[in-house]
């Protein structure tokens, strides 16, 4: 049975990396903020930060890093807080930037079907099995409305949904309002359940299986 003790340590834990997560989300947007790994360790706590632009972070000199330590430690409570930041694998692939990027262009006053397309393009491309962007808002008038694009296979419901697909949501503050941008990635690389794949045989595996026909076939004659 759980206590109270660990229960309350796992809250505090969830809790202080949501205050983090959504600091880091708020600030750095530009940057292609990606998501926050934060670990408790014996000297204090080690913050790894994922991000498109790393260098954005970092700041020259390492300026902006040390100011994030100093709000990490006196305004979230964190000691002895070690950062450490790491560039996003396949950015084309992250929902968080892929939806960042979105944000970015429709503050550009870029249209936003013309956003969506291009986004979704470089995702199918980059190698997804299925995407899908919502961009919801005035988009042309004042009454709000929304706007779907998908490709490929989306799943949304069942066990495979916790590990494959990778979902964020985040606004966008516009002349006409907030826009709330939705981008949902099946990542590749899985095998999913429902995948079939056809086997094909070489000639000589197929002349090895004759024989073992034609027997059967004689064997059901003589019953």
């Amino acid at each position: 049975m759980v206590g109270p003790r660990v229960k309350s340590y796992f809250l505090e834990y969830g809790l202080k990396k949501l205050m983090i997560d959504e600091f880091l989300a708020h600030y750095f947007k530009d940057a292609g903020y990606a998501d926050v790994e934060l670990y408790r360790t014996p000297t204090g706590y080690r913050v790894v930060i994922h991000a498109e632009y790393p260098g954005r972070l970092i700041g020259r000199g390492g300026s902006v890093i040390k100011k994030l330590s100093t709000i990490l430690q006196n305004r979230l409570g964190l000691d002895n807080v070690n950062i450490t930041i790491s560039p996003v694998i396949d950015p084309d692939l992250n929902a968080r930037v892929v939806a960042f990027r979105i944000v970015r262009a429709l503050e550009k006053e870029i249209p936003f079907r013309r956003v969506m397309m291009y986004m979704l393009k470089r995702v199918m491309d980059a190698g997804a099995i299925g995407a899908e962007i919502i961009i919801s808002g005035k988009l042309r008038g004042e009454r709000a409305t929304y706007e779907k694009l998908k490709a490929g296979k989306v799943y949304k419901a069942g066990e495979p949904v916790e590990y494959i697909v990778d979902r964020a949501v985040v606004k966008a503050l516009l002349k006409p309002g907030i826009f709330g941008v939705e981008v949902v990635i099946v990542k590749p690389g899985i095998r999913m359940p429902d995948h079939v794949e056809i086997k094909t045989l070489k000639p000589e595996e197929l002349e090895a299986l004759k024989p073992a026909k034609a027997a059967e076939g004689g064997g059901s004659e003589g019953k």
